[in-house]
């Protein structure tokens, strides 16, 4: 597969005002000779490691000039797949850019797979799997702060941790094969003392960099987030105010809001994906009826609660219903409408009936404690532990689980050291410790987890 010459659309559908092809291969360089017809006479293939040059792609077969292009020519290795590539700029929009995809395929080239650049990009050693994997969630983030995170790894700032670790492990298997091999000889005390000193100190490292995983989590995928409350307390207000601007309908008639609304916000770098909700309550209603069933299915997948209360009618049998079904969820309770007159609830009566959640006071609709509110989405989701501007953070569900898996052998192996157990089954841990953290930067890894992992990976990169 390797062998192969590969060519995909790299940049998304749609019209633009430059679309890029991208080719990658042995044959990428004679493919775009034979399709490329430079303006000037030259010989732009030859000598340059990168070169830019301006023409037009044609057909060979007839002579037709399919687009007026940019050919960029970037010899391997240095280049992202560390082969040749050639990618060829031309005019946004799918008609131009199909036209040169089938031109270059006609030549011998085949249509790249999901994540395949990426793919030979690691195989080939440019990248390694976890600096692999960041592409994939830079191109998905959804704030600054998830960006950031995914550049720093990258760059490899998560590699170079665990290859570390990895080193480290790789010292103590060193040690206890070399007791396995010579068994005749006596066992230093201060050798099995320095052994266990060692594992608990990688123990304890690993348990650091799992300590940013949950937070990790949250930069990158972000956090479901549901807006509840009894009708015409003002949840889709509250939505608007926070997105600063008219997603929702509002109306002073109860039960607006019959279908759920979900949008993506940026809380400070936190993204929330943040869903406006049929309002809770007993209606004869069909269409509000399937709109309050749906608010109840997403409150069972919920990360973070936004409930609201109506500060003027105070707290109703409804209000208290819906308490009742979040309860033991991360909740944010809210006072809406202290602008108006004639408060019937405040936050400390509330607090007297739930279980400890933060209570605020807001008005939706002049944006009052709104900021306040940022401020304790971010206490809460993110508990004060790690935050983006941490050097690392485990954003990799894959790479927690590694983390975790690792942690769990080493434990054992200082269990076995002090319970003293055979060297020759303390080191079936050891190892399988070492083995588990490669799988995060690819050291060892299977064909067909590599497969799985590119797979989620966009056509094109």
């Amino acid at each position: 597969m390797l062998d192969d010459t590969i060519v995909a659309i790299a940049t998304p559908p749609g019209e633009g005002s430059i679309g890029i092809i991208r080719i990658s291969g042995s044959e990428a360089i004679a493919i775009g000779m034979i399709v490329f017809r430079p303006k000037k006479n030259t010989d732009w293939f030859k000598k340059d490691n990168y070169k830019l040059v301006y023409g037009h792609i044609i057909d060979p077969e007839s002579d037709e000039v399919i687009d007026e292009v940019i050919l960029s020519i970037m010899r391997g290795p240095k280049s992202f797949t560390a082969e040749d590539v050639v990618e060829i700029s031309c005019h946004g929009g799918i008609v131009p850019l199909n036209r040169v995809l089938k031109t270059v395929l006609n030549q011998g080239a085949r249509f790249a797979e999901a994540g395949e650049f990426s793919k030979r990009a690691f195989i080939n050693g440019r990248l390694d799997l976890a600096q692999a994997e960041s592409i994939i969630d830079l191109i998905r983030s959804k704030t600054e702060a998830g960006a950031k995170i995914a550049i720093s790894q990258l760059g490899g700032k998560l590699s170079k941790r665990v290859s570390a670790l990895q080193s480290d492990v790789l010292g103590q298997l060193a040690k206890i094969e070399a007791i396995i091999d010579f068994p005749e000889d006596d066992l230093p005390e201060a050798t099995l003392d320095e052994m266990s000193l060692c594992t608990a100190e990688l123990i304890n490292e690993i348990n650091k960099i799992l300590e940013s995983a949950e937070s990790g989590k949250i930069y990158r995928e972000g956090l479901q987030t549901i807006i509840v409350g009894k009708p015409n307390v003002g949840k889709s207000s509250l939505l608007n105010a926070l997105l600063k601007e008219q997603r929702a309908i509002v109306t002073d008639i109860p039960g607006t809001t019959r279908d759920v609304i979900e949008e993506v916000l940026n809380i400070r770098g936190v993204p929330l994906k943040i869903m406006d909700t049929a309002g809770l309550r007993e209606t004869q209603d069909l269409v509000e009826q399937l709109g309050v069933e749906r608010t109840r299915k997403f409150l069972d997948q919920a990360e973070l609660i936004l409930m609201v209360v109506d500060a003027i009618t105070g707290i109703s049998e409804e209000d208290k219903n819906i308490i009742k079904l979040i309860k033991g969820k991360k909740t944010i309770f809210l006072i809406n409408k202290i602008d108006l007159e004639a408060r019937k609830v405040t936050a400390e009566e509330i607090q007297k009936i739930i279980d400890g959640n933060p209570v605020l006071e807001i008005s939706a609709k002049n944006e009052i404690g709104l900021d306040k509110l940022e401020q304790t989405i971010l206490e809460l989701v993110l508990e004060g532990k790690v935050t983006a501007a941490d050097n690392i953070l485990v954003s990799n569900t894959r790479h927690k689980h590694a983390l975790e898996r690792a942690a769990f052998h080493l434990s054992e192996v200082l269990k076995g050291i002090r319970d003293g157990i055979p060297p020759d089954l303390v080191s079936i841990d050891i190892k399988s410790a070492w083995e588990i953290l490669g799988e995060i930067t690819g050291n060892n890894v299977t064909e067909d987890l590599i497969d799985r992992i590119f797979a989620d990976f966009c056509i094109g990169k």
